[in-house]
Formats: structure tokens, sequence, C-alpha cells
């Protein structure tokens, strides 16, 4: 019987069912009239958005929003054959009606003439215009077409892009897109660079902490910000019987590999039980070799993006001026 890792489950839930489509099974989309809507041409009382990727098979009353679910609810796939597909490891279970997959090479999404749409959005997010502005200055960040993704770019030592997460700008009940750009390479994940010569990296989960954190601290720009494109934690109080969990991220291997100036890592992994695993490990593997500063949001739960949020709404209460009596 084919095994998967807990790391292979969790990194083929993080793709959507629509993104799975329109990759690798285009063919099968046919639009509807409803605006960001599709039907598929083979279960014409399947729909899915392509916004949030949820969709509803209407004749088996089903539904969901992973690619993983679609997999084994709709093309009828064991469970660790789905699991396996999405990770691209040797599938032993292709539907018949997709097309043969083919692993594409990296390529940036187009981009848009402006950042206005992305620029609100962070901003709303309490992401400072400066943090911003620094990022889209130094083409880590801009605006995509035709869905105005905010799209964060990872890049190789030459200034080459090996890698771009997508974050759709529009929210629905607190959820939006994300997702990792075909062909990218997690070990060139998004970082942010000082403005001059430093000896310290800050770790975070997401490419919205890293500037969520550097717009707590005023903008600051004395060291390098690396996002580590998500972590692999157990679940909690579950028994660890492996290593796999322990390993360090692809990401700040590659970085550390790179910038031998290094000697501090500061890790600002989020305040939750995965975060505070993640924290121990790296302290653990990384402690003799560099000096680590363990830096979690003080929220229990909280990650920076959202305590960037909530100063950002505090604020606008605290400048609203009072209501006459």
């Amino acid at each position: 019987m084919p095994w998967v890792t807990e790391e292979e489950i969790q990194a083929a839930k993080n793709m959507t069912a629509y993104e799975y489509l329109r990759t690798h099974q285009a063919q099968r989309l046919q639009k509807t009239r409803t605006r960001n809507e599709w039907q598929l041409t083979d279960h014409d009382s399947f729909k899915i958005n392509e916004l949030s990727s949820k969709w509803h098979w209407k004749s088996r009353d089903i539904g969901g929003v992973s690619a993983l679910r679609f997999l084994i609810e709709v093309d009828g796939m064991k469970f660790t054959d789905a699991v396996k597909l999405l990770c691209e490891e040797s599938p032993s279970f292709i539907p018949t009606q997709a097309a043969e997959r083919e692993k594409l090479p990296f390529k940036l999404p187009e981009r848009y003439c402006n950042c206005r749409r992305i620029r609100a959005y962070l901003n709303h997010r309490g992401i400072s215009d400066e943090v911003i502005t620094y990022c889209i200055s130094h083409e880590i960040l801009y605006e995509s077409v035709p869905y105005h993704n905010a799209i964060f770019v990872g890049k190789d030592e030459s200034r080459k892009a090996r890698y771009a997460f997508l974050r759709g700008i529009y929210e629905k009940n607190g959820k939006g897109f994300k997702m990792e750009q075909t062909g990218s390479e997690k070990k060139y994940s998004f970082c942010i660079p000082p403005e001059r010569e430093t000896k310290r990296v800050a770790v975070y989960e997401a490419c919205i902490d890293a500037l969520a954190h550097m717009t707590l601290e005023e903008g600051n720009r004395d060291k390098y910000r690396l996002s580590l494109g998500g972590i692999a934690a157990p679940k909690e109080n579950a028994q660890i019987q492996s290593e796999r969990f322990k390993k360090p991220p692809d990401a700040l291997e590659e970085f550390l590999k790179n910038h031998p100036e290094i000697k501090e890592i500061e890790i600002c992994t989020d305040n939750d039980f995965a975060g505070r695993w993640a924290k121990e490990q790296m302290k653990k593997h990384y402690e003799g070799t560099y000096q680590i500063i363990c830096n979690l949001p003080e929220k229990e739960g909280a990650d920076y993006a959202d305590l960037a949020k909530e100063k950002k709404q505090a604020n606008k209460c605290r400048d609203r001026p009072l209501e006459r009596r």
C-alpha cells in the first residue's frame, strides 16, 4: 500500500481545486453565465468559483475547496494516489479525462501596469506605504494580471527570479486565494534585503508576516527578512516518531549557504503550536553555530500580520473624532 508523509499531505491540501483544474485539466473547464463561475464539461451540475475555489457537485450534493477533496470525491482517486499526484511524486493514477501531466517551467505571472490595488489591499492589512514601496523598488513585489494578485518574488544570488507566491486581494469570509507559482523553488523564497551590510536574518512563516513585522518596526531595513514559505509541524499532542518534522527549512538552509556573513538568526514564527514547534527545532539545529533570537508575536495564537492589522484598526479608532453629545 502506498505511504505518504504528513508533509506531503499538508502540501497536497494547499492546492485549490480551481488552480489544479486550470493548470492540469483546463480542457475540462467551461465558463458559465455567472460571473467568476465555471463548470466541468463532463459534469454540468458541477460548479466552481475561480476566486474562492469553492465547488459544488449538485447531482451528488458534495462540495469543497481543495484539489485533494476534488480528486477523491469527483475523480474517484484513492487518498494516497491523490496526495502523490498533487505532490508530483510518481502518481499511480491519472484521471482518464486529464491531459498528460507535464511539469511546467517557472515563469512569473504577467505584470500589471501599476500596483494600486495591491497597495490598497496591503495598506488595509496594516502594511505601511514605506515598506510596500521598498519591496516594489527591489522588484520583489508587484501586481499581476488578470486577477490583480499580489506577487511576492524570490530570487537567487544572481538576482534571477526562481520563486513566486501569489496572494489574492479579494477575500470572502476571511479567506483569500493563495498559491505558489508552478515551477517555484522553495529554497529561493521571498526575502526582503537590508539597506546595508548586516549579520542578521529574521525568518517568518509567510511573506506578509515579513512585511508586517517590518512595518511594526517602523520600516527598519537593518536585516534580511526571509519567508520560509510555510513550516512543517506535527499536530498538537501527537506523538512524534519521525525525524521528518525536524528537518531545517530549505529556504533558510539555502540562504545561510549563500550568506556566510550571517551570525544571528531571529526566529519570528507564529505564536501557535506549529510556530513554537518550528522555533524549537530551528533553535536546536542552529544553536552553537549562530546566535538565536526568539521573537514570536507576544499575543497567543497570533502572527505579525495579525498584529499589524490590529494596530492599523486601533490607530483608526484613536484618530476618529469624538461624536458630539
